[in-house]
């Protein structure tokens, strides 16, 4: 059997180690009718964007084209009339996969080392340049440049070819926005943003020796500046109808390949978990999970998203109340009405509210549908995102886990005073984060309520959950019926006595019947805890 390309984006070492390769090629076509002289492609992490774009620059690249066809002979672009472009040009593929430094100087020196790297494959083409432009290329290489020539050693490329071949060159950026969210994430975003505004822009903008341009990201950062002016440009998201199915899987790609390994008899689990997404007219799967499940035969979250989190982890810490209320009712399976743009803008301007335009593009949300030009119903995808969801929420809020495992002890060995401290603990982490000077509404709730999450192996947490004669602040399931149940009542103090609040939010608990529904679904053993917070202080009252 064909070998499983796990985080193997090279397409000439997928055909030619025979990996089993779903065969993408009609994007080659569709990008040469396409009639954009520069793209950008917005997709989430691992959806098949780099291997995409090694495709391309095999098609393209003037250099070994002979060889290079060969690669192509059994596939969609082999029997199309375009074939005929096939080894037509020179091209520049420049991946910004791993710029990620504390500072701006160390994110320009790893710029600099890929623009170096790029130059020394290009070493045959200095006997057929001018002596000045020569020691213009030597000094690039050697490294020896300024922050100016840096900025322009991607357009000075593009002319050096030109001379070589007398052709124009097409250029492959992946990754395009990588080094500028890291940017984001480390404060230095405005130097970064005005860098590449002149080492994207000259290149794509002002750039007679350009033939194409084709760039790959997941958000479209639109305050950079960088497209800006630029007359021929498209940016396809996953919003748009084109290339919907170019990248990640459509249904028929996901069964042909679960039959080939023999387990298509797994279709409706890999289905619930890993389909979902919406992208343009197109149903889409996760290619990275069905490729690790095809390996692993397991279902459970293989997709893990690096990219944006640090983004969206900030955000969330400077959201309000209606964000986890949002988030609270997608976790619980419910869709949520926002707007969405399809550039994000960042520095000073991003505001929680671009959270969802985030999860959006990242890949933790999916459109359910479009109500109009800019306003959506978003969903969780599927089942591996749901679980994900989760761990990101408590993350969000508590930017560790620790308290987790001991609090799950607790719980199922009945440590009730084990429980109150975890809980404790859990606000005084968190509570910093949290505007808890807000006297009409109760934080508290929404903090527990996101780190019980994580408890989701052992534990389902119901928030605001009908039962009984009211609705119960948080109630604890256990997925073992012979473990206890738990109903938390939470007050924020209004008085001194807290002591005495701590007992009208237990009685309350007795009063309103919340145990109805752990009752009904056969839970035995029930904990009744009203909870008075104060600050970051914790009483309780309880009957075990």
């Amino acid at each position: 059997m064909k070998k499983i390309p796990i985080a193997v984006e090279d397409f000439k070492e997928i055909i030619e180690q025979d990996y089993y390769y779903i065969d993408k090629t009609k994007f080659i076509e569709d990008i040469l009718n396409d009639g954009a002289k520069v793209k950008l492609f917005c997709r989430p992490r691992r959806f098949g964007k780099t291997l995409n774009m090694s495709t391309l620059k095999y098609f393209f690249d003037i250099k070994n084209k002979n060889e290079n066809r060969k690669l192509f002979n059994s596939l969609y672009i082999g029997n199309s009339p375009l074939i005929d472009e096939q080894g037509k040009y020179p091209v520049i593929f420049l991946s910004m996969k791993g710029i990620s430094s504390t500072n701006f100087e160390d994110a320009l020196d790893k710029i600099k080392d890929k623009i170096v790297n790029i130059y020394e494959d290009y070493l045959y083409i200095l006997n057929k340049l001018d002596e000045k432009s020569r020691n213009r290329y030597n000094a690039i290489l050697d490294g020896n440049i300024n922050r100016a020539q840096l900025e322009s050693s991607l357009l000075f490329l593009t002319k050096a070819l030109y001379k070589y071949y007398s052709q124009k060159v097409i250029v492959l950026i992946d990754e395009y926005d990588s080094p500028i969210m890291n940017a984001y994430e480390k404060r230095y975003y405005t130097e970064m943003k005005d860098f590449f505004k002149a080492f994207y822009g000259d290149t794509l903008k002002t750039n007679d020796y350009l033939q194409m341009g084709v760039l790959t990201g997941i958000i479209r950062v639109a305050q950079a500046g960088i497209f800006s002016d630029l007359n021929n440009f498209t940016n396809y998201t996953i919003l748009n109808n084109e290339y919907s199915d170019s990248f990640g899987l459509v249904e028929n790609e996901v069964k042909a390949m679960l039959d080939y390994y023999d387990i298509g008899y797994e279709m409706p689990e890999v289905k619930e978990w890993y389909d979902g997404y919406s992208f343009g007219k197109n149903e889409i799967y996760n290619p990275w999970s069905i490729l690790k499940f095809v390996q692993s035969k397991e279902l459970k979250s293989h997709w893990v998203n690096t990219s944006g989190n640090a983004l969206i982890l900030n955000m969330l810490l400077a959201s309000n109340s209606t964000v986890f209320d949002n988030l609270n009712d997608l976790i619980n399976g419910k869709d949520i009405m926002v707007y969405i743009n399809e550039s994000i803008r960042m520095g000073d301007n991003l505001s929680p509210n671009n959270i969802w335009e985030i999860m959006l593009f990242s890949g933790y949300l999916t459109i359910k549908e479009k109500l109009s030009e800019t306003m959506f119903t978003l969903r969780i995808p599927n089942k591996e995102i749901q679980k994900l969801f989760k761990g990101l929420f408590v993350d969000a809020i508590f930017r560790e886990s620790n308290n987790v495992g001991s609090l799950i002890q607790a719980l199922v060995t009945k440590n009730i005073s084990q429980i109150i401290k975890s809980l404790e603990d859990v606000v005084i982490n968190a509570i910093s984060f949290y505007d808890t000077s807000k006297k009409y509404e109760n934080p508290y709730q929404t903090l527990l309520g996101g780190f019980l999450y994580a408890l989701d192996d052992y534990y389902i947490m119901h928030p605001n959950m009908e039962s009984g004669y009211g609705r119960a602040d948080i109630i604890l399931e256990p997925r073992n019926k012979a473990w206890a149940g738990y109903i938390l009542e939470l007050k924020r103090s209004n008085t001194n006595d807290i002591e005495k609040e701590a007992e009208k939010a237990f009685d309350q608990i007795e009063d309103k019947k919340y145990e109805t529904l752990l009752k009904k679904n056969g839970v035995k053993d029930i904990v009744k805890i009203g909870l008075v917070f104060d600050g970051k202080k914790v009483t309780s009252n309880y009957i075990e």
